[in-house]
């Protein structure tokens, strides 16, 4: 049915005259009235049933849990939620927390009459610190007190686009299915890029070879930790031509990334131990050592660049957070003292096997030492209990009772000391 009779404009479905609607939606050379609109949204409720409810729902953004409570929560506050699951490192968890706190700010706006031209821009964090030291931790920990999206994403597995591996996207893709593949929520999330120091340039020198997994990686993820409008492939992977991406803002995402920066303290060294010159002519020469322990409190972003990140990768991570080395008493209060404490885990574990656990001082002590060795930090921790709790893992569920864990357990391999169920203490194994 023609759209226009005698320059009348007409339904294209019924025909009604525009005079005769109350209202017409125009479309590309066709017209639809108010009735047939309302006639068709009943044909296709009853044809759909709830999932057109469902659709036709407004979509509420869910708020982060630090904008249900903003003015409630305070970078001490923060730090508090941190000091629950990470034990030490007060000056990472401090610039964390205040780092994570204006980021939060800035996303959600705020109302400052005075600063209504003036735009916050986004501080992503780099995390510095030996393997096993908790940068992981901090910002797993961090995401789940915020509430907010949280995902993990390796970069050694990123290359340049065109080449065998990930595309740089694919950190946003994980971020995507930890909210749900809600778009919104995504992008106010929080991404923790592990491994960002083994992208660094292979050297100083020209290679004739392009190096995709070292620079041709970090000039990639210039404008995402920037902030950009960047297409995701929903299952992560590569992208082609014939793939449906989802269009990702980056601009609100705060990205953390990690590493351990194995190398970087000579270059800190050598950089602090300079020669002074006196007026008398004779010279003086500040001798810094690289195996200090605050060595890497005093990294500059020159010393990043001399390792090997590109001057703009460093210049979009301003927030610096060092982490110290765990020492023998930081080790021992992380086995007792977190909520989610090894000795703690171990406890759990094997009372559901009807195993009641406890552990001497001096097997704690033990543990420390054994993990201190290995050079692994926290991490050692766990392997030194897994090799110790072998035996009483695998024998648990057929001998209930108490077992105590002595230092010779965690010396020379002995088994738990296990008391028999009608009360006797069994006699402790050669």
């Amino acid at each position: 049915m023609p759209t226009r009779r005698d320059d009348v404009i007409r339904c294209s479905f019924c025909g009604r005259a525009a005079h005769e609607a109350s209202s017409m939606v125009a479309g590309p050379s066709v017209y639809i009235c108010d009735r047939c609109v309302r006639d068709a949204t009943a044909i296709v409720r009853q044809d759909l049933g709830p999932a057109f409810e469902r659709a036709a729902a407004p979509r509420a953004r869910r708020p982060s849990g630090l904008a249900r409570a903003r003015t409630a929560l305070t970078p001490r506050l923060l730090k508090g939620a941190l000091d629950q699951f990470v034990v030490g490192q007060d000056d990472a968890k401090k610039a964390l927390s205040v780092a994570v706190y204006n980021h939060l700010k800035r996303v959600e706006g705020g109302e400052a009459a005075d600063f209504e031209d003036v735009e916050i821009e986004k501080s992503n964090i780099l995390l510095i610190g030996p393997t096993g030291t908790g940068k992981t931790l901090l910002a797993r920990t961090l995401a789940r007190s915020l509430d907010v999206p949280f995902a993990i994403a390796d970069a050694t597995t990123l290359t340049e686009a065109g080449y065998v591996g990930d595309d740089v996207e694919s950190v946003l893709a994980h971020l995507l299915q930890a909210a749900d593949f809600d778009v919104d929520r995504a992008e106010r999330g929080i991404v923790y890029l592990d491994e960002i120091d083994k992208i660094a340039r292979r050297g100083d020198n020209a290679s004739i070879t392009r190096d995709v997994s070292g620079e041709g990686v970090q000039q990639a993820l210039l404008k995402i930790l920037e902030g950009t409008v960047a297409g995701v492939p929903p299952k992560g992977g590569r992208k082609h031509p014939e793939q449906t991406l989802v269009n990702v803002n980056t601009q609100h995402v705060l990205f953390v990334c990690g590493g351990a920066f194995d190398g970087l303290a000579p270059i800190v060294a050598r950089r602090l131990s300079r020669t002074v010159i006196g007026f008398s002519g004779s010279t003086a020469r500040r001798r810094v050592e690289a195996t200090d322990a605050d060595i890497l409190r005093h990294v500059e972003p020159d010393d990043l660049v001399k390792f090997g990140l590109i001057p703009e990768l460093v210049g979009r991570m301003p927030v610096v957070a060092v982490l110290d080395p765990l020492a023998h008493d930081t080790l021992r209060r992380i086995l007792t003292e977190p909520r989610n404490a090894l000795v703690r885990q171990y406890q759990k574990m094997l009372a559901m096997d009807g195993v009641a656990l406890t552990f001497d001082e001096d097997a704690l002590d033990a543990i420390v030492a054994r993990a201190v060795s290995l050079g692994t930090g926290a991490r050692g921790l766990r392997s030194v209990l897994e090799r110790a709790m072998l035996d009483v893992m695998y024998e648990a569920h057929e001998a209930p009772g108490p077992a105590r864990v002595t230092a010779a357990t965690i010396l020379d391999g002995a088994p738990p000391e296990r008391e028999a169920t009608s009360g006797p203490t069994a006699a402790r194994a050669a």
